[in-house]
């Protein structure tokens, strides 16, 4: 594996490994290779994995490569799937390249990579632990409603590896592809989903990396701003501070997570699922009477 890129060839897959490929220069899918050329994943329907409903769904659909008439013999016709699925590795790279998501990196390897998305310092759990909660999910279907920063394809992913969820009242997702983002922009406060309730029914106390992250950055942007002056100074201070706040929310870092049986999730996530539904239906009994 080499600093500068986390591409593989086919012949070094293990069952257990997370793997990704780029679907456009911003956005990378990923997934837990589960041996016999098998990938299980997490999706949305339509490959409209981002779901902003914007022109920014179509630009990245477009980048894929589609079977269109002739669907894979072994997959079939998964277009309109949601949820936990299970392609080949044909299906799942979509024309893209292999890359293996590193696990246990050290901090300064973490901070040398410039895209977020790709290594976490969190250690992986044994791989037939890690295969054995992707098929649970996928037996299940039990990890949700696909969301872009609340609950994506590397939350999957993370989870399956590592058994950890965040347990946060400022950031409910382990990507960090989606905190890469936010670390770009600064500290970002994104709506927690009702996740916060552990075995105890307690909701996470921890103290927020948020938190950590305004106080980081504020001493380095001090620190940096009375060292150098002029537009090298402000990029500098500014790329400073995402290298900082991109760690921060790093879930190998953050203490606001803890490790959850795969059960107990899928049983979290029946229970939330069913309350949103309910939330739906009231709403549009409201809209009715209104």
């Amino acid at each position: 594996m080499g600093l500068l890129s986390n591409k593989i060839s086919r012949d070094e897959l293990k069952a257990g490994d997370h793997i990704y490929s780029w679907r456009s220069y911003i956005y990378t899918h990923h997934g837990i290779y589960v041996g016999d050329g098998k990938v299980i994943h997490f999706t949305r329907g339509g490959g409209l994995e981002i779901g902003t409903g914007t022109i920014l769904d179509k630009i990245i659909v477009s980048s894929v490569p589609h079977h269109g008439d002739n669907p894979c013999p072994d997959c079939g016709d998964q277009t309109n799937l949601n949820g936990v699925i299970s392609s080949c590795l044909d299906c799942f790279l979509s024309g893209g390249n292999l890359y293996l998501f590193d696990y246990n990196v050290s901090k300064a390897i973490f901070l040398a990579k410039q895209r977020g998305g790709t290594c976490t310092i969190a250690a992986s759990d044994p791989p037939e632990d890690v295969v054995a909660r992707a098929k649970f999910l996928l037996l299940r279907n039990g990890f949700g409603e696909y969301h872009l920063l609340d609950n994506n394809c590397e939350d999957f992913a993370i989870y399956c590896k590592t058994g950890l969820l965040v347990l946060s009242v400022t950031k409910s997702g382990s990507s960090s592809q989606v905190n890469s983002v936010c670390a770009a922009g600064g500290v970002v406060t994104l709506t927690l989903r009702a996740l916060g309730v552990g075995t105890s029914g307690s909701l996470a106390t921890a103290t927020s990396p948020a938190l950590t992250v305004s106080a980081s950055t504020s001493a380095l942007s001090t620190t940096l701003g009375a060292v150098a002056t002029g537009v090298g100074a402000v990029a500098l201070t500014g790329y400073g501070n995402y290298c900082i706040s991109r760690l921060a929310y790093d879930v190998g870092v953050r203490k606001d997570v803890r490790k959850v049986p795969v059960e107990e999730l899928v049983a979290l996530m029946a229970v939330i699922q069913g309350k949103s539904e309910s939330d739906d239906n009231n709403n549009k009994i409201e809209s009715k009477l209104n």
